[in-house]
Formats: structure tokens, C-alpha cells, sequence
């Protein structure tokens, strides 16, 4: 759930690998969302099923969240079965449908209860086109952020003070969602709406053939885990951990 105390100057979160920025381009990013970590532990997986020998493999991938007050980690997670031949474009398509999938199912379930009584952070606006700037950091690394037109840390809060919280925004799509500039006089009573992704961020498209048998869905499984002794080593130590 992002907060106000979250936004950061670029610099600032680029060293620290987290906090919240505002690009004119894609709008709210969460800079831990955009890490892109997840891609590249599933991609490295994937590379290991190609080296395995066996005519089939199985990949996971999951998302998760830990909330520290109430002890608790949350997640979801999708395990696939792959034919081993995969070329390296069609890995990356693979690896896009898995987190497409898992992300939706992720953030559609912590809408209701019980996260919805202490976070609104389920398809908050900057959520999922977050999770698909990590995506394509991962495959294909670049200064993104010198396209994507980030805001000041200053013009950013002015932002956030005009507009309110971010996770009040629901956003379903990997659309950014942009909030006008309450500083022009035009956008006074202007209000957040869908744009579009750039170029850059549209050159893979998830795989969709499930029917010849190249990959095999699972379901997308949720989990659960608490930490009932609510032990402050627990919050620190604790990977919430749902790929295994």
C-alpha cells in the first residue's frame, strides 16, 4: 500500500530500490514493483528447465506482500509445465503471461477481506504497469527512466495533495493511469484517466497458445502465512517465500 511518506526523487529511489516516483508517461510507479527481481529468478528457472534434459518442465512464479502490524504474508503464485526447445523470444512471452496472470489474481484478491480493512492497495493505479516496467527491465535493460519523463519529488507530492491517495484509484489494466498537473490552470478539474503504454513497453506480447501442448497452465494458487507470536525477528527475517 503506497503512502504519501513513499515518494521519492528518482535518485533517491533508484539507490534504495524502492519508493514511489510519478512519470508523465506512465503515470504512479512503485519502484519495488519495478525491480524486476521476479522476471529474472523466473527466466533463470526457465533457462535451467531448457538445460534439464526432459521433455517437459515446470516453472514457478509468485507475487507477495507482508503486512508488519498484523504479522502476516499474503501471495499468490502459478506453476507451468513447459516443452523443453523454447526460444529465447518465446521464453520472454512465456515469462510475461506468467506474471500477467499471477499479478491480476494477486492484486484482484487483496481487494476483499481480510486486506481490504488495513490496505487499499489491490489494482491500486500504479500496481500492475509497475509490475510490466520491472518485466521489461529484466528482459531488455536500458535507461528506461530517461524516456519515461519523471516528475520531482516536490511536483509529485503536489500531485498526490491535489489528487489524494493513489490506491483510492483502481486501475485493472497494464495501462498507465496519468493525473494531470494540478499546477496548469487547465487541469484544475481535470481527473485521473487510462493512457497508453510507449512503444518501448509493447514489444513482447504474452503467449496465448495453450492448445498444441508448448505450455501447460496451472492454476494460480493463493497463500497464506502468519505470524502468530507477532515476533519482531519474524517481520525481518521472513521471505514470504511462495515459488517453492
Amino acid at each position: 500500500m503506497s503512502e504519501r511518506g513513499d515518494i521519492k526523487n528518482l535518485s533517491d529511489a533508484l539507490e534504495k530500490g524502492y519508493g514511489l516516483i510519478y512519470s508523465e508517461v506512465l503515470g504512479w510507479i512503485d519502484m519495488g514493483h519495478a525491480l524486476g527481481n521476479d522476471i529474472k529468478d523466473t527466466l533463470d528457472k526457465i533457462q535451467k528447465g531448457e538445460m534439464s534434459g526432459q521433455p517437459y518442465y515446470s516453472v514457478s512464479y509468485a507475487q507477495s506482500m507482508k503486512h508488519y502490524s498484523s504479522g502476516a504474508c499474503y501471495g499468490a503464485s502459478s506453476r507451468w509445465q513447459i516443452k523443453r526447445g523454447r526460444p529465447l523470444h518465446e521464453r520472454h512471452s512465456i515469462a510475461l503471461a506468467m506474471m500477467m496472470a499471477t499479478a491480476r489474481r494477486f492484486e484482484g484478491d487483496v481487494q476483499g477481506w481480510p486486506f481490504s480493512w488495513f490496505r487499499d492497495s489491490g489494482f491500486s493505479a500504479e500496481d500492475l504497469v509497475s509490475d510490466l516496467l520491472g518485466f521489461y527491465r529484466a528482459v531488455r535493460p536500458m535507461d528506461y527512466f530517461s524516456h519515461l519523463k519523471i516528475v520531482s519529488k516536490e511536483k509529485a507530492l503536489r500531485r498526490w495533495d491535489h489528487y489524494g491517495a493513489v490506491g483510492k484509484y483502481k486501475n485493472t489494466t497494464f495501462q498507465p493511469m496519468l493525473f494531470p498537473d494540478p499546477d496548469v490552470e487547465a487541469n484544475k478539474h481535470a481527473k485521473p484517466y487510462l493512457s497508453t503504454l510507449p512503444a518501448f513497453m509493447k514489444t513482447i506480447q504474452p503467449f496465448n497458445n495453450f492448445k498444441n501442448g508448448t505450455v501447460i497452465p496451472g492454476k494460480t494458487s493463493l497463500h497464506a502465512e502468519f505470524n502468530w507470536s507477532m515476533s519482531d525477528q519474524w517481520n525481518k527475517d521472513h521471505a514470504c517465500d511462495f515459488t517453492k
